[in-house]
């Protein structure tokens, strides 16, 4: 076990929980996170953001197997916008900003440069692109359910819902539902083989 790094985690957690308390009234931590740097935060607009227990939010490019671009980014800045992550999951240098709402489940893997989103930012407006610019576009809610292990770099896009215990490989675009217990990868993400035993 790497002392230094024990200690600084154990201090950075600390000090982030207690900043938290005092500037970000509608972020819910639960007993037992650990945050390895800080990571941003950004909540607005009567958003909220709920992690569970013993999830871990690791901003921490040391130590980490790949190259980690940059730290863990929670934007729940919409109105009303909500962010659930469940407990035991680990999030690494990753984005998710939810313009409606985003539920990570329970024992997820998160790794490094993924983005999830849950609204484009701005509508497709043909054929008055013009307008374009002037637009924030619609949000559909993502779904992300327990067990799910999103490989590195990987984009989960608006209106998605990934089933209990699915893999999403590294550099995936997911744009579709995946069912549950399978692989699936690619940009558009397709299942490329099922675990679930047909009885």
């Amino acid at each position: 076990m790497n002392l230094r790094k024990f200690v600084s985690v154990h201090i950075t957690t600390l000090l982030y929980k207690s900043y938290c308390k005092i500037f970000h009234k509608n972020l819910k931590i639960g007993k037992g996170v650990k945050f390895d740097k800080t990571p941003n935060i950004y909540i607005k607009n009567n958003g909220k953001i709920e992690i569970g227990e013993k999830a871990t939010i690791n901003s921490n490019n040391y130590g980490y197997h790949i190259n980690m671009h940059n730290k863990v980014k929670l934007m729940a800045d919409r109105p009303d916008a909500i962010i659930k992550i469940g407990a035991s999951s680990r999030i690494h240098g990753s984005c998710i900003h939810a313009f409606k709402r985003i539920e990570i489940g329970r024992n997820c893997l998160i790794a490094a440069n993924c983005q999830i989103i849950d609204g484009s930012g701005h509508d497709v407006s043909f054929p008055d692109v013009e307008n374009r610019i002037n637009t924030r576009g619609e949000a559909r809610e993502v779904i992300v359910e327990d067990n799910v292990w999103i490989g590195a770099n990987c984009i989960i896009l608006p209106g998605v819902r990934i089933g209990n215990g699915s893999i999403i490989a590294a550099g995936s675009v997911v744009t579709h539902d995946i069912p549950a217990m399978c692989v699936a990868g690619g940009n558009p993400a397709k299942v490329i083989r099922n675990f679930i035993k047909n009885d």
